[in-house]
């Protein structure tokens, strides 16, 4: 099995005279590409940013909207004109990558960092989903360990890949995870779209790559997708893999061994940066190889050849897949992380109960969408992309129905995550829709160039109405949010210090907790009735916010119970005497809301299915409970801050 699995996967192996190559590029150049590209992509959008964190326009004005849709149609404008009049067609091959890897970098840099120019956060601040990923990274910047972002002592549940690295990037700035984090995503932006085009490159001719990267950078934008950073690579660069998969896996001759360890590495990047993603894309691969054995049975193939062959193929994907996918989730397996309930998935929002259906044809964006599905229909029994692009959508659609019938076991199966990877497969085949069409145009010679200037001038205008939206929409809802929430400065980027909000006393807090405790703060474990407080400061909690978003080994619902237990305490003894007995390492924090003549904490619980699926009991501490030398504490705010000493 061993040797037959090294003869299938020879790196030296060469496909037969009758068959093409299985990729556009060869090993050594698509690895010094990729280099290429990731540099560019660091180098410039850093560099990009700093300047764009220059402009100095205060917020609440249009300001950065003019300047970011300037600064789109200048990229846009340069793109369009190289593509159709073909004007680096006899330039370097290195050249091409590297000008086209500045103009996808420049756009997917400036579309983020001008319309944040103001503010320090990235988009959604410091709100909802944002408060446990900059707490994650906050984890991460302030130890070179795995380690969960909220519980001390346990195995990380949620993959930690990306936060491990953008820890590393906080400590080579010198900066808190918190602040490291809007640079850190926008990098990684620019990353995934100068990647993307490396990608396409291997499958499609370098034009088409050009625009598919393109529009892979505005449906990013245009669909929020880019609010979670770390999903976005993976749902950007599902397409050409997929589309690769497919070429490799229908392939009857010997194939390359790199192939195979490629999509292994991006179904591994999956595993370690969103586990969503990884099954899903691990359900595309093993379906196209489950088709492509059907169809090579079909054509006369032995049987048991060609399942032989199939699996020694997805045996090489599934080892390199499985290798990367221990180094986050090893740890949590061995510590028996998957057999404890958990709740990640009681989640039902409105995107959720429907069927993705980005066919208005209102738009600009709707009718490419719309011209995708027909050229999907149209094209997939011959055109090998359209073939991998439609079996990608009627996953996501079967996806949609069976997280819609697992309701009936009271979970779900989290679809609304797959709406940006559906509106981005249309979009794609609305591209190559377009450029089918364009190519089937009658083309006399006394036309052809008054034909390839209007085509550029419509790629021009549609490309910058879509980024256009993005900014009047989608990432201005964000940016708003990112302008307004409060740093641990306890001020915002608009220079509020309200006081009537929880924000404004983050900075007083912190100090608080650390001159009370006399402890570094990953020595101390915080019960916080102020969520946002450990997105700041690398304290351990003892409860995560919401259970959708804790460790399934940490006892979300015990430990909730727990709370209750030293609440109804009746004297300082006895309170003591019950964080003593507890079984999981009892907070020496608290930071506790006043209401009243009591001391409060929130308390969360699972509410699935309800469309925000958490109640929420406010639990009443006596003030008198905490009247003991065993306790020191301090008002701050709305807050009083109890530490337990030594």
């Amino acid at each position: 099995m061993t040797s037959t699995l090294v003869r299938e996967a020879a790196p030296d192996a060469v496909p037969g005279p009758e068959e093409p190559p299985v990729t556009r590029l060869t090993l050594g150049r698509t690895l010094g590409e990729l280099l290429l590209a990731t540099v560019v992509a660091v180098v410039l959008g850093l560099a990009l940013q700093f300047a764009a964190s220059r402009i100095g326009t205060d917020p609440g004005t249009n300001v950065p909207d003019a300047l970011v849709n300037l600064a789109d149609a200048g990229i846009l404008l340069v793109l369009c004109a190289v593509i159709g009049f073909g004007l680096l067609r006899r330039w370097p091959g290195w050249v091409k990558v590297t000008g086209v890897s500045v103009a996808l970098t420049s756009l997917a840099t400036l579309l983020l960092a001008i319309p944040l120019q103001g503010t320090r956060f990235f988009l959604g601040g410091s709100s909802v989903d944002n408060t446990f990923r900059l707490q994650y990274l906050e984890r991460m910047a302030s130890s070179s360990s795995l380690a969960d972002m909220n519980y001390h002592g346990l195995a990380p549940y949620y993959p930690g890949g990306w936060f491990w690295l953008g820890g590393r990037f906080a400590n080579l700035l010198g900066w808190d995870g918190w602040a490291a984090y809007k640079p850190y995503a926008t990098t990684w932006a620019a990353v995934a779209a100068a990647v993307t085009f490396v990608l396409w490159s291997l499958v499609v001719r370098r034009r088409i790559a050009v625009l598919l990267s393109l529009a892979t950078v505005l449906v990013g934008c245009l669909s929020a997708a880019v609010e979670e950073p770390y999903a976005w690579p993976s749902t950007a660069w599902l397409p050409p893999v997929a589309v690769l998969a497919w070429t490799v896996l229908r392939r009857r001759g010997r194939v390359p061994a790199w192939p195979l360890l490629l999509i292994g590495v991006y179904l591994g990047f999956a595993a370690i940066t969103y586990t969503l993603h990884l099954v899903f894309g691990v359900l595309v691969v093993v379906l196209l190889a489950a088709v492509a054995g059907v169809l090579a049975v079909r054509r006369g193939a032995p049987a048991g050849q060609t399942v032989a062959r199939l699996l020694r193929r997805l045996v090489v994907i599934g080892v390199v897949t499985g290798l990367l996918a221990l180094v986050t989730w090893g740890p949590f397996i061995l510590a028996g992380g998957l057999g404890k309930p958990n709740v990640a998935a009681h989640f039902l929002p409105d995107t959720s109960a429907y069927f993705p259906m980005p066919f208005e044809p209102t738009s600009v964006f709707g009718l490419l969408c719309l011209a995708g599905l027909l050229w999907l229909l149209l094209r997939s029994r011959r055109d090998p992309v359209a073939f991998t692009l439609l079996t990608i959508a009627v996953v996501i659609y079967v996806w949609f129905a069976l997280s819609t019938l697992a309701l009936l076991v009271r979970t779900t199966l989290l679809a609304f995550r797959f709406v940006p990877t559906a509106e981005l497969v249309f979009a794609l085949a609305g591209v190559f829709a377009v450029a089918e069409a364009v190519r089937h145009l009658p083309k006399p010679a006394a036309y052809a160039r008054p034909v390839a200037v209007a085509m550029v001038v419509l790629g021009f205008a549609g490309s910058l109405s879509l980024a256009q939206t993005s900014v009047r929409s989608t990432l201005e809802d964000g940016a708003k949010i990112a302008e307004s929430d409060y740093y641990a400065t306890g001020y915002n980027a608009k220079g509020e210090h309200d006081t009537s909000k929880d924000g404004a006393w983050t900075a007083e807090l912190i100090s608080t907790i650390d001159r009370l405790s006399g402890r570094p703060p990953t020595q101390n474990i915080v019960l916080s009735a102020y969520d946002r407080l450990l997105s700041f400061a690398p304290y351990w909690g003892f409860q995560q916010t919401t259970p959708h978003y804790a460790n399934p080994l940490a006892d979300y619902r015990q430990r909730g119970d727990e709370i209750r237990h030293w609440a109804a305490s009746t004297t300082p003894n006895e309170l003591i005497a019950r964080l003593a007995a507890n079984p999981h390492e009892a907070p020496n924090v608290f930071v506790l809301r006043r209401s009243g003549d009591k001391l409060v904490m929130p308390v969360a619980s699972d509410s699935f299915p309800q469309a925000a699926p958490v109640h929420v009991d406010d639990i009443a501490f006596d003030p008198k409970l905490f009247a003991s030398p065993r306790f020191t504490q301090q008002g701050v705010g709305p807050f009083v801050v109890i530490v337990t000493r030594r």
